[in-house]
């Protein structure tokens, strides 16, 4: 368990998704480039590709993402931030289910959830 003011401490926003790569090597990562509204965008690495056969489908789409996580290094480029999703199922007899947490298209990029 953690305390609530532990919880306070995650930074959670909306980021909109400019553009999506796939990573040359990776059946499991992709990049994709976020606007918090701030100057720079963000470049988010995640493990998802699976579950998206055309990645160019997130393009323009609005989600949750962590944004305060330390900058993390994989297959050499750095992720600065979490997609937050939903993956279930898999267990004997139930299929496996994902799902982004979307946010509304009239969520402005950078909004803080709470």
């Amino acid at each position: 368990m953690i305390s609530i003011d532990e919880f306070k401490k995650v930074e959670i926003r909306a980021g909109k998704i400019l553009s999506v790569e796939e990573i040359e090597g990776s059946d499991k990562l992709l990049k994709l480039s976020v606007d918090f509204a701030e100057e720079n965008h963000r470049q988010i690495l995640s493990g998802i590709k699976k579950f998206f056969p055309d990645p160019q489908t997130l393009v323009g789409v609005t989600c949750a993402f962590v944004t305060n996580l330390e900058p993390r290094m994989l297959m050499g480029l750095e992720s600065q931030g979490m997609i937050m999703a939903v993956l279930g199922g898999g267990a004997e007899g139930a299929s496996e289910f994902f799902s982004l947490l979307k946010l509304g298209d009239d969520v402005p990029p950078g909004s803080i959830v709470k």
